[in-house]
């Protein structure tokens, strides 16, 4: 049989598919060009957790694995032809059957459903995959398939569906900056090329460390759970069960909350008599962690710079010691961090290493705050209020929902800043279903304002600084007069720079007299 020029474009687009980022817009393009007039225009969403409500594939998602069905049925013959190994259709088969395959065998599988705990499902499930996968590559002789190159594509897609599961449940939101972010975190698990990382990239990409910055209350522990619990983990055909799991794969450690002696047992470990009250060996997060698994390091900003030398060879090397220990040990897993400081701020003021600091750099991800989310899209409001109240109180969440939403619009300006972005829109959920009422508090955890706080990180440029600080002192002050006397300037300078959003902020909080 021959296949039209259409079937042979969509084989292509089909191949490209099975390789590309289900969070990046190229995704849609590609749907788009193989469905033509087809093509469900009210399905073009990428998939985010607060969209869906279900959890059905999308409408041209299934038709296009209708045709991957179809297609892969038509040209799987052909391999047979001697002419077969030159046929441009020869480049995109491994990419259609891999589009194929993972549809058939994990798009719709629960997570639990590939745990080696469930011994007896998985075995079948691989058994099954590994006869098609068979059946597909019998007749090509231009590659090795065998169990071992079968196991491993049984492992990557296993890897992808861990994957989108981890961004798709913690990385919520409408809005651009959010769809943003969960394609920045599944390049930070597979890269931008996803056929390099099967080839090879699988096997090293632990090894880059990955620097989370963004404020406080942003998911930044969110974002490295989702790639620690996301990591490839090999999967043995002659035991059918994968080498490791995802129970301890994530060992989060907040910097801040532990003393540097602390820090160091519980990263490192110690040796018995390393230290008073040292009365066992203790096994350190970075020795504990597996291979597939990672240690974050949240507020990474606050480590002691004697720890921070010890750390850079962590991350360069790849070794460290025990506390009392001469022993040279390998850390296995990936390294993660996060801060909400301004690290180019405290290497400048000597309170951070430079070499350590780019060193992390490798992958950088930067969280959005919810102010920029609700400025781009701000239906996430009603979204995220509706996805908090279903975690706070199940089977009353559409209720609560309406009630904070209503709370919002009457007492909040429209462009209320949620100095605490995620972590305080669940607050004022809590606290309305409580008392029907919350009260901003716009201060940092240190007592200082936010906007004081914002402007120590650097986060804020100087017409910003001016017009914070201006509408500030006008706001407790409470006239032009008295502002413009305090702050040297003339009255129509105060009036100029007063932020009219700020001012209503800073009077909804109670934050001034």
């Amino acid at each position: 049989m021959v296949l039209s020029e259409h079937d042979r474009r969509l084989v292509e687009t089909l191949a490209e598919l099975a390789y590309c980022n289900p969070f990046n817009q190229r995704r849609l393009e590609l749907e788009r060009s193989g469905l033509g007039s087809a093509f469900d225009e009210a399905d073009t969403h990428l998939w985010s957790r607060t969209q869906a409500t279900t959890r059905h594939e999308r409408s041209n998602v299934v038709q296009l694995n209708a045709h991957a069905e179809r297609l892969v049925s038509l040209v799987t013959p052909l391999t047979t032809a001697s002419a077969w190994p030159s046929d441009p259709l020869a480049r995109h088969y491994e990419g259609l059957v891999a589009y194929v395959l993972y549809y058939r065998h994990f798009a719709s599988l629960e997570l639990d459903e590939l745990a080696s705990s469930n011994a007896s499902q998985l075995s079948s499930h691989w058994r099954e995959f590994h006869a098609q996968y068979r059946t597909f590559f019998a007749t090509d002789a231009s590659a090795t398939h065998d169990a071992s190159a079968a196991a491993h594509l049984f492992a990557c897609f296993s890897q992808v569906r861990r994957a989108f599961r981890q961004i798709f449940d913690c990385i919520l939101g409408e809005s651009s900056p959010a769809a943003a972010l969960r394609e920045t975190v599944w390049q930070s698990i597979f890269t931008h090329d996803m056929r390099r990382y099967r080839r090879t990239l699988y096997q090293s990409m632990r090894e880059l460390p990955t620097l989370i910055t963004g404020p406080s209350g942003t998911g930044k522990e969110l974002v490295a759970r989702a790639i620690a619990l996301s990591q490839y983990i090999p999967f043995d055909p002659v035991r059918e069960r994968f080498v490791g799991d995802t129970e301890h794969a994530f060992l989060p450690l907040n910097l801040s909350a532990l003393s540097p002696t602390l820090i160091e047992s519980e990263l490192f470990g110690h040796s018995r008599g390393a230290f008073t009250g040292a009365v066992a060996d203790r096994v350190g997060w970075l020795e504990a962690c597996p291979p597939h698994g990672g240690v974050f390091l949240d507020e990474i900003g606050e480590l002691d710079p004697a720890i921070q030398v010890k750390l850079l060879r962590v991350v360069q090397q790849r070794t460290y010691n025990r506390l009392g220990d001469t022993d040279e040990r390998i850390f296995a897993g990936k390294l993660l961090a996060a801060t909400n400081r301004n690290l180019s701020q405290e290497i400048a003021e000597n309170h951070f290493r430079a070499d350590l600091f780019y060193r992390l750099c490798a992958d950088r991800i930067a969280t959005p705050t919810l102010a920029e989310q609700l400025r781009d899209e701000p239906k996430t409001l009603e979204l995220l209020v509706s996805f908090v109240a279903e975690r706070i109180a199940p089977g009353e969440a559409e209720g609560l929902a309406a009630e904070v939403l209503a709370w919002i619009a009457e007492h909040l300006p429209a462009d209320y800043p949620w100095q605490g972005n995620i972590r305080e829109l669940e607050q004022c959920v809590r606290n309305i279903l409580v008392r029907r009422h919350y009260a901003p508090d716009q201060a940092s955890p240190n007592g200082e304002p936010d906007w004081v706080q914002a402007a120590r990180e650097g986060r804020l440029s100087s017409e910003q600084l001016l017009a914070a600080y201006t509408t500030w002192v006008y706001a407790r002050l409470g006239n032009y007069e008295a502002a413009a006397e305090q702050l040297a300037v003339d009255r129509r300078t105060v009036k100029a720079r007063v932020d009219p959003v700020l001012l209503k902020t800073f009077r909804a909080a109670h934050a001034v007299p």
